[in-house]
C-alpha cells in the first residue's frame, strides 16, 4: 500500500479500530421501515440510527455506532490474524496531465511469521521473480524470522509497547471522529449481496480538534457502508476537499485525493479486505511529488492457526 493513501485511510479506519467495549443500545425503529419489531428481530445490539426529519444523525448516535462497530472490529481482528492471502497491487504513475506514464504491478504472499503478518514479494508485473530477486527476498524473510526467533524479552516488550502506543493514539483520534462531521443517513444499499446502511459525512465548520492529528478531519468528506446484520465497515469512499498535511516530514495530500476501500465476509465468520482504489496527489516535504493511481485486490484467503510459521521458501506449516 502506498504512503499517501495509507495516511488517508488512517482516520476512517480508526473509526472502526477504536478499542472500547460495545455499548448496549436499546432496540430502535428500523431507519428504513420505522418498524421496531423488524429492528429487534435483526439484532438486539443494533444502535439507534433513526434520523431526524432532515435525515441527519446526531453526534450521540454516531458515537454509539462507533462503539458498536469498534467492538465488532476487535472481535473480527482476532479471527483475521488466522488468515493468509495474496495481495496484488497496481501502481500507475501519472504525468502532469493525469495520463499514465508507467505501470508497476507487485504481488505479495502475506503469511504469518511468529504470530505476525509478513508480506513476501512473489511476482513483479505478473511474472515470477527471477532467481536473483527471489533469493534476495528469501534472505530478507529469513533474516526477519531469525530476528523474531531470537528476540529478547526486553526487545519484545519494547515492540509490543510501541504497538500499544499506536493503538492508544488511534483511540484518541477516533474519539474526535463523531464530533468532526455532520452525518446523514442516505438509506440502504445491497453491497455484495448484503444489506448495508449508507452514511454520508461532511465536516462541521465549528469543529475544533483536541488532538493535533485530528485537525485533518476537516479536510475530508466521504461515505460509509455499514453492514446491518454484522455491524462491520463494509466499504468507505473518502475524498480530500482541501490540502491536508501529515507528520513531521510534511506529507501534503492535495484536493481530489480519493480512496475507496471494500471488505467482504469470508467463511461466514470473518471480514477481510477485498479491494481498494486510490487516486493520490501528494507532495513529500518540498522535494518529491507523487501523483498516481493505485489499486489492490486480495484473494486466496486460507485459514491457518496463529502458530503457523515459515520454515523455508514456499513452505508453510500449520501446527495443529
Amino acid at each position: 500500500m502506498q504512503l499517501g493513501w495509507c495516511l488517508l485511510l488512517y482516520g476512517p479506519l480508526a473509526f472502526a479500530q477504536q478499542d472500547q467495549p460495545a455499548s448496549s443500545p436499546s432496540d430502535a425503529p428500523d431507519p428504513d421501515t420505522g418498524n421496531s419489531s423488524v429492528a429487534a428481530s435483526k439484532s438486539s445490539s443494533l444502535p439507534n440510527l433513526t434520523p431526524d426529519a432532515n435525515g441527519a444523525l446526531s453526534q450521540e448516535q454516531m458515537r454509539e455506532l462507533t462503539r458498536v462497530v469498534a467492538q465488532n472490529y476487535r472481535d473480527n481482528y482476532k479471527k483475521e490474524r488466522d488468515y493468509t492471502y495474496i495481495d496484488r497491487e497496481v501502481t500507475n504513475k501519472l504525468d502532469g496531465k493525469g495520463q499514465i506514464k508507467s505501470t508497476e504491478t507487485k504481488t505479495y504472499e502475506v503469511m504469518k511469521l511468529y504470530g505476525e503478518p509478513v508480506a513476501r514479494l512473489i511476482q513483479k508485473d505478473d511474472k515470477p521473480l527471477n532467481e536473483k530477486d527471489a533469493a534476495k527476498e528469501e534472505e530478507r524473510i529469513q533474516k526477519l524470522a531469525e530476528k523474531r526467533k531470537n528476540e529478547s524479552e526486553e526487545e519484545q516488550k519494547k515492540r509490543l509497547g510501541e504497538k500499544e502506543k499506536a493503538r492508544q493514539k488511534g483511540r484518541e483520534f477516533v474519539s474526535e471522529v463523531a464530533d468532526a462531521y455532520n452525518f446523514h443517513l442516505v438509506g440502504s444499499e445491497i453491497l455484495n449481496g448484503r444489506d448495508t446502511w449508507v452514511i454520508d459525512g461532511e465536516p462541521r465548520p465549528d469543529f475544533h480538534a483536541h488532538l493535533k492529528e485530528a485537525e485533518v478531519l476537516s479536510k475530508f468528506h466521504g461515505r460509509l457502508w455499514i453492514d446491518k446484520s454484522e455491524m462491520q465497515l463494509a466499504k468507505m469512499d473518502i475524498e480530500a476537499i482541501d490540502t491536508a498535511s501529515f507528520g513531521w516530514v510534511l506529507v501534503r495530500l492535495h484536493k481530489g485525493t480519493r480512496v475507496v476501500y471494500e471488505q467482504t465476509r469470508v467463511n461466514d465468520e470473518v471480514w477481510l479486505p477485498q479491494h481498494y482504489e486510490a487516486k493520490v496527489d501528494a507532495r513529500i516535504a518540498l522535494f518529491k511529488s507523487d501523483n498516481e493511481q493505485d489499486a489492490g485486490t486480495f484473494r486466496d484467503y486460507k485459514k491457518f492457526r496463529t502458530s503457523a510459521k515459515i520454515v523455508g521458501m514456499g513452505e508453510v506449516t500449520d501446527e495443529k
